[in-house]
């Protein structure tokens, strides 16, 4: 059986030899320097000794054309420079062997500033007993600019010496060099490719099948190959599609009879809890004419069909939520006057402090905001007590409802649960009566406005506090939201 550490090896061996190839890099520049370095000291060498051998025949206080002469002398060497001589007591006087492309213009100010200081003759210095410097610059091509002054005159000469062969062998040996390392590239690609093969090939299978796998596709398997690492971590990843296709499979046949169970019941009873609810209210208005020992059990009786009323419409909104058929119908309605209407319509306008100013306007469903605020609200009376504060503010393109009580709080391990779906929480607390599906409502209908709801302990009780944006999501976003 092969290891896959050997193969391994062999891939990061390929990469060794790419990373190798760069020494051509490392030729290509040595070359250059070398290049460079003896055209410039051919070329400084030659104009010094020219400059020094036909500056000795020049007459003093020569004129202009005879300082051109000079430039011209001195530039026929042989080895294809150009040479500018500048006459310091007459700087109108400029002696250029080409006056059209050479002029003092064209010298680096640095190099002017060096050539003109005056220094000690030492070991590097000409023959004549002046200094000559260099630099390399980019005119319209480059070039190698060498400066002397001429010693015991007041003249400055400018070499100017092209460089385009030098560059020109360069590019020749760049573009060699670079061949050779784009050979050497494609067969150590080829040789890492086939190397690598066997590994790449089943980790890239096995990422798209992962893939695969997490967007739901419970099917996906994994063709097994060979005896190694690899295959062994296939037939893992083939068992383990295998386990959870049969989980989720088993879950997902049981949450759908549960749901189909929860509405087909909650369906069945509204018929007689609609016939029973008449007949409580009718025993209602009559409970005072009751003989007084009936009467307890006839307000019994109405108070719990009322609970199982609401309980029914509870199990019916979350089979709507679960379903996916639950749907925003939106307005757009000032958040007092909803909050007011809620209040009044519930007699709870003496138990509960306002702080709602008007003019806070957002589209959302009226119907159920209304239910959100009843729970959160009634929530809060029922287990904080009175007085309920509730405060609205906009804040970041949002409306923020914010409801606290005057209770104990709520305790710091019940906090992550008080918007699970059956789920009360009696300790320090009254008797719930509640079916325990009031905040999870709450919180679906939050979430279908894109908006949520957080609970926590302020400084006098529970705090819920309700953020909606001022603009209901769309509806693909609404289905996201579920």
């Amino acid at each position: 059986m092969r290891s896959l550490r050997v193969r391994l090896i062999a891939v990061f061996a390929a990469v060794a030899l790419i990373t190798a190839v760069s020494a051509s890099g490392i030729a290509y520049w040595l070359n250059r320097d070398a290049v460079l370095k003896r055209a410039q000291d051919t070329a400084l060498n030659d104009f010094r000794v020219s400059v020094t051998r036909n500056v000795s025949a020049l007459p003093q206080n020569a004129s202009c054309p005879e300082l051109v002469d000079l430039a011209n002398q001195v530039a026929g060497s042989g080895l294809n420079y150009d040479v500018l001589v500048v006459d310091e007591s007459r700087p109108d006087c400029l002696a250029s062997s080409d006056p059209t492309r050479f002029t003092l213009a064209r010298v680096p100010q640095t190099l002017q500033a060096t050539v003109g200081v005056p220094r000690a003759a030492g070991p590097g210095g000409g023959s004549g007993g002046y200094h000559l410097y260099w630099q390399r610059v980019n005119l319209d091509a480059p070039y190698l600019i060498g400066g002397s002054k001429v010693v015991e005159t007041p003249l400055t000469a400018y070499m100017f010496k092209s460089l385009d062969t030098e560059r020109a062998d360069l590019n020749t040996l760049g573009w060699s060099l670079a061949i050779a390392t784009l050979l050497a590239l494609i067969g150590s690609a080829l040789l890492a490719q086939a190397a690598s093969a066997t590994v790449l090939r089943p980790v890239k299978r096995l990422g798209e099948a992962a893939r695969r796998l997490g967007e739901g596709k419970l099917d996906t398997r994994l063709e097994v190959e060979g005896g190694d690492e690899l295959a062994d971590l296939a037939r893992t990843f083939n068992r383990t599609a295998e386990s959870l296709s049969d989980q989720v499979a088993e879950l997902s046949a049981r949450e759908a009879q549960s749901r189909r169970f929860v509405a087909d019941m909650s369906h069945e009873l509204r018929t007689p809890l609609t016939a029973m609810t008449a007949v409580t209210d009718i025993l209602e208005d009559e409970a005072d004419a009751l003989d007084p020992m009936i009467e307890p059990a006839v307000r019994l009786v109405v108070s719990e069909t009322r609970r199982l009323s609401d309980l029914v419409e509870n199990l019916m909104e979350v089979t709507r939520f679960d379903a996916g058929t639950a749907k925003l119908v939106a307005d757009e309605v000032d958040i007092a006057d909803l909050l007011t209407s809620c209040i009044d319509g519930r007699a709870w306008y003496d138990a509960v402090e306002v702080d709602a100013p008007r003019g806070v306007r957002a589209m959302v469903d009226p119907r159920r905001l209304d239910v959100v605020l009843a729970n959160l609200i009634g929530n809060a009376l029922k287990h904080g007590g009175s007085p309920v504060r509730v405060r609205v503010r906009e804040r970041d393109g949002q409306v923020v409802v914010q409801v606290s009580d005057s209770g104990p709080g709520i305790p710091e391990d019940v906090l992550p649960h008080v918007f699970d779906r059956f789920y009360k929480a009696d300790k320090g607390r009254a008797r719930s009566e509640g079916s325990g599906l009031g905040l999870s409502i709450a919180m679906a209908n939050a979430q279908i406005h894109g908006g949520t709801i957080s609970a926590a302990n302020g400084e006098t009780g529970a705090v819920f506090t309700l953020s909606l944006p001022l603009t209901p999501p769309a509806p693909d976003e609404q289905e996201d939201a579920r």
